[in-house]
């Protein structure tokens, strides 16, 4: 009975809040002669914080046209700015910017689901042996990563110098199909330099101090063993795949759209995604190295805490985690 009473409450509570606002909005509308679209576009600064209070205004609406618009095609944006001008009573000529930042806020959320649909796409595409193309954005990575050695066979152990299991890197894949290998292939290709210094550090063992307090839990040898062998060390393409299983679920969960609507002036596309895979890579690495796990078996607690830290900076409304993309220049004039 008690529970049934909370939830009559919470339900009456839901639409008492629902009437209230749709109160306030009639109200507002009559003091400032201005919709509520009107009123984001004018009062807020464009990027996340106005593309995201657009969206919820739409998708809250009543009315069936401004509800649809989130998800239209991306060439029917244009016609559905003027249905909605039209729908408001507001005149274009009047508020010819009006419709400039409605467009550049359909546009963004268009696509955000979009790529949603794209890289969805790709993460339930198997790996096949079979498939040249596949194959060879193996071997390009091989060959990215490795420059200087030569694969000896497709079949080898030397995959596990750059981080797979075993001898046949397509077993791997299986988690997040073809999107980790796009990811690892785009990281290894486009940021080189960088990849190939991750590689390296992961394959390295570092020596580090030990405390009085790990000394007497060890023998002698024990603990000078520890020391000597501790690594940075993580399977540098398995971590790759995980991150990419991370970047992943920001995505689909909508974590990701302070990142994309603050840094893709139109629709972010899925070479904005992988921008995003490589940042986190770059910053895992870092945070890895930052946290000095005893050994591979943290990777779980660390892979967590650096999750929640990364979901902790995207809801700041004027986040963008790799804010030096071009992409982002483009904001200043929407």
């Amino acid at each position: 009975m008690k529970h049934f009473l909370r939830m009559l409450i919470q339900v009456c509570l839901y639409f008492y809040c629902k009437f209230l606002w749709r109160c306030l909005k009639f109200v507002m509308r009559k003091l400032t002669g201005r919709c509520e679209l009107q009123r984001i576009c004018y009062n807020t600064k464009p990027g996340a914080s106005r593309t995201m209070k657009i969206e919820t205004s739409l998708r809250d609406s009543k009315s069936k046209l401004l509800q649809t618009s989130v998800s239209v095609h991306p060439d029917a944006i244009e016609k559905t700015i003027e249905d909605i001008m039209e729908l408001k009573k507001i005149n274009p000529d009047i508020n010819p910017q009006l419709g400039i930042s409605l467009q550049a806020c359909l546009l963004q959320i268009v696509g955000y689901r979009n790529l949603i649909a794209d890289v969805e796409k790709l993460r339930r595409e198997p790996y096949d042996s079979d498939n040249p193309q596949h194959e060879e954005m193996l071997l390009k990575l091989w060959k990215f990563l490795k420059p200087n050695t030569p694969l000896e066979s497709r079949i080898s152990k030397q995959w596990c110098e750059i981080g797979f299991q075993g001898d046949d890197p397509k077993t791997d894949f299986r988690g997040m199909g073809l999107l980790g290998l796009y990811n690892l292939q785009y990281f290894a290709e486009r940021d080189s330099t960088a990849a190939q210094q991750v590689l390296s550090d992961s394959l390295h063992p570092k020596c580090r101090d030990i405390t009085k307090e790990e000394i007497s839990k060890f023998s002698k040898a024990e603990w000078e063993q520890k020391r000597m062998d501790k690594a940075i060390g993580y399977s540098f393409a398995i971590v790759g795949i995980n991150i990419t299983d991370l970047t992943y679920n920001l995505l689909v969960s909508g974590a990701l759209k302070t990142h994309f609507y603050n840094i893709a002036p139109e629709a972010p596309t899925l070479s904005h995604f992988q921008q995003t895979f490589c940042y986190l890579m770059h910053e895992f690495h870092k945070f890895w190295i930052e946290e000095d796990p005893i050994d591979i078996m943290e990777f779980n607690r660390v892979r967590e805490k650096f999750r929640k830290r990364i979901i902790k900076q995207l809801q700041n409304p004027d986040m963008a985690l790799c804010p030096h993309f071009a992409a982002s220049e483009g904001l200043i004039n929407m």
